[in-house]
């Protein structure tokens, strides 16, 4: 069958591609200026930034801004209209959306509103216009992030209350990470949780992108390594060469196995050793089903947007195999964009599913 056809988008389909595109051209797009440390800049580059839209002819007003005696955001402030924030500290949603400005810069996205608004946090508030088309460009720094703040507490050794879920910058538009000399080994540490999280949001924009244009997601910003195990393979160099590989490049390790049934004693004891290496070694385990084992596991790889794969390959071989592709040999055939890596092993059994490692 031409690719052209096993390519060809249902209706179903299609109308979720539509419906999707529609969603996007619809909502406003966000800018965060990220931070690693107080007193970098942020707000003076979000500033500027609005300064210089505005110059070209973008509709550019102030939605929130912090009170600053930095003489240099007080002039950026004088070129700008502001739209000042209620009595609690709120966003002026209402009277924002009656300007419908193309873009709203606000300062402080993890600020929590007081009492009686309409929304607990300002990063809510910033939803709200973003669903209603207003662009807005935002600061924020990284002790705020939800998900970010035990790592950055224990570096810092201060913690703070609001936050704002990693899954809401994840949906950003552009991150610009406000970078500033790392002068010690803390704010190197912060710096590279930063980076880390703008290359997490740079393969969230990439799986949107593909999702809405009905591109098969086979790769990503980040190195997600995926191993695939048996009762009897090394496991043990796989997944400890597939943690290194991740963590080398701050990506994500997976192990997998494909379910065989009857599995002597033996095998499923050392099936368990092997799960229980990867668990020490926090890889994200999975176990697959299925009568086609390299389907089970480039399935698996395509949905999770692998970008290599680790599997063992005995060199023993029956007389029937050396007229067609072994397992190995499919894999590496249909594995597209992921590079596959095959660690030798010693004497396996006959079956496929032990030949794939």
């Amino acid at each position: 069958m031409p690719d052209s056809d096993r390519r060809r988008l249902s209706p179903e389909e299609l109308l979720r591609h539509v419906e999707a595109e529609e969603r996007f051209a619809k909502r406003g797009r966000l800018k965060v200026f990220l931070g690693y440390a107080s007193g970098v800049g942020k707000s003076f580059r979000m500033l500027d930034e609005g300064r210089r839209r505005k110059l070209r002819g973008q509709d550019v007003i102030v939605g929130a801004v912090q009170a600053s005696e930095d003489e240099t955001i007080v002039e950026l402030l004088h070129g700008l209209e502001l739209i000042q924030p209620l009595a609690n500290g709120a966003l002026d949603l209402d009277a924002i959306c009656r300007r419908r400005p193309s873009v709203c810069l606000i300062d402080g996205l993890a600020y929590r509103n007081s009492s009686g608004g309409r929304n607990e946090f300002r990063w809510q508030d910033v939803e709200e216009l973003l669903a209603s088309g207003i662009s807005v460009m935002t600061t924020i720094n990284l002790q705020y992030i939800a998900e970010k703040q035990e790592r950055v507490e224990a570096i810092r050794r201060k913690r703070v209350n609001d936050s704002v879920p990693e899954s809401f910058l994840l949906r950003a538009d552009d991150i610009e990470v406000v970078d500033a000399p790392a002068l010690d080994p803390q704010l190197s540490e912060l710096r590279e949780i930063a980076l880390v999280l703008a290359a997490e949001v740079v393969d969230a924009q990439l799986v949107e992108y593909l999702k809405r244009h009905g591109i098969e997601q086979t790769y990503g910003a980040h190195e997600r390594i995926l191993v695939c195990i048996t009762p009897r393979s090394n496991a043990d160099l796989m997944i400890s060469r597939g943690r290194r590989q991740a963590d080398r490049f701050h990506g994500d390790l997976f192990v997998v196995y494909v379910e065989q049934l009857g599995l002597s004693e033996s095998d499923r004891a050392m099936l368990e050793q092997n799960l229980a290496a990867a668990r020490s070694l926090k890889a994200k385990i999975e176990v697959l089903r299925g009568d086609d084992v390299v389907d089970a596991i480039l399935e698996f790889a395509r949905r999770e947007a692998i970008t290599q794969i680790f599997v063992g390959h005995s060199q023993r071989a029956g007389f029937w195999q050396r007229f067609r592709p072994n397992p190995v040999e499919r894999l590496i055939l249909e594995s597209g964009n992921m590079d596959v890596r095959v660690f030798p092993q010693g004497e396996l059994g006959t079956t496929e599913a032990e030949t794939i490692t």
